[in-house]
């Protein structure tokens, strides 16, 4: 099986070591070699204190407490060691440092290396999606490829079953990519529509902080499927002015995540939505919080995303109001369900 680094110890980076090197302990109990023949997954963290007590205590503490690291999974903070000899390098860190991390790995990436971009969201600024931000900083050639689908990190912990999507414009290196992570109960598809997968996971952040701000103010069933359905659309529709593929906002990437991220208690966009709606200022949900809320930044590279392509983009620039301008959650609603009525697949 191809080598794998993980770079990015939060919960899903730790998640997907995980997950990778047990299939390598359960893939060389079947073969005539054994637990002798197991291949190695190698796990980076940024800081020496850390690499060195994930590395004895065999846990993530601070971010997967009560899964323990397989024998065969090594962490460590020194990049170089970390991606040598392996052919698969999965960059899952914070998507506004992501090239930052990209750069340090460059000069590091031997040739037919594949790289895979686990994170999910836009650079602010750029309002580039993250293979975008890794092909301009990683040597040209590099076979770049998106993981993306409904995947709660501690679900994939438990070894509950999942799906995902890798999505490439190597048909090859997505292949790979989906040989060497492909489980019995983490099912992985393959696509060429890296644009599509990479908003699709990206935007649905941004909605399922709306949602758990629905949830928060008890709306209701019917206004959360009724929200969720038009803020698809609404991904759909600067998906498509990206030059995104329509199926794939109906696939994993799309519908899937957004149904995933949108329904789950383990969602932090979710929860933190929820929190807000509750009255709590934002600073102070956020402070409680190791992990990064991913849709707050993806809001405001997504508005600078919409306006550059003259997408219209309603429920994304409400959010924006409660985040960005502190404007009251039911005076927002209420703006929206006040719109001028329109054809359902408008803009579509």
């Amino acid at each position: 099986m191809a080598g794998i680094a993980v770079l990015g110890t939060g919960a899903w980076g730790t998640a997907l070591a995980r997950l990778a090197a047990l299939e390598r302990i359960r893939s060389a109990q079947t073969r005539a070699g054994g637990l002798d023949d197991v291949s190695g997954v190698t796990l980076w963290e940024h800081h020496s204190e850390r690499a060195v007590e994930m590395q004895w205590e065999r846990v993530n503490r601070a971010y997967l407490p009560g899964f323990p690291l397989p024998a065969n999974l090594r962490v460590t903070s020194d990049l170089a060691d970390a991606v040598r000899g392996h052919e698969i390098v999965l960059l899952v860190t914070p998507s506004q440092q992501v090239r930052e991390n990209t750069r340090l790995l460059a000069p590091l990436v031997e040739p037919g290396t594949i790289v895979v971009s686990g994170s999910k969201g836009l650079e602010i600024g750029t309002h580039l999606r993250l293979t975008q931000v890794m092909a301009q900083e990683l040597p040209m050639g590099t076979p770049i490829a998106a993981l993306s689908g409904p995947n709660l990190a501690v679900e994939i912990a438990r070894g509950l079953p999942a799906a995902a999507v890798v999505a490439s414009t190597d048909e090859a290196a997505a292949e790979k990519v989906r040989a060497a992570l492909n489980t019995p109960r983490f099912r992985l598809y393959t696509s060429d529509d890296v644009v599509g997968v990479e908003l699709g996971g990206a935007l649905k952040n941004i909605i399922a902080m709306g949602v758990g701000a629905s949830d928060g103010l008890h709306y209701g069933d019917n206004a959360k499927a009724s929200f969720m359905t038009r803020a698809l659309a609404e991904i759909a529709r600067l998906s498509i002015a990206a030059g995104a593929n329509p199926l794939t906002l109906a696939g994993l990437a799309g519908l899937g995540d957004l149904i995933a991220t949108c329904s789950s208690p383990l969602s932090r966009n979710r929860t933190l939505g929820e929190e807000v709606a509750k009255g709590r200022p934002l600073e102070e949900v956020l402070t409680e919080r190791k992990s990064v809320v991913e849709g707050i930044t993806t809001t405001r590279a997504a508005l600078e995303m919409a306006e550059a392509l003259g997408v219209e983009m309603p429920i994304t620039a409400a959010i924006g109001q409660v985040l960005f301008e502190g404007a009251p959650i039911r005076e927002v609603v209420s703006s929206l369900l006040g719109r001028e009525p329109k054809r359902e697949l408008e803009g579509m």
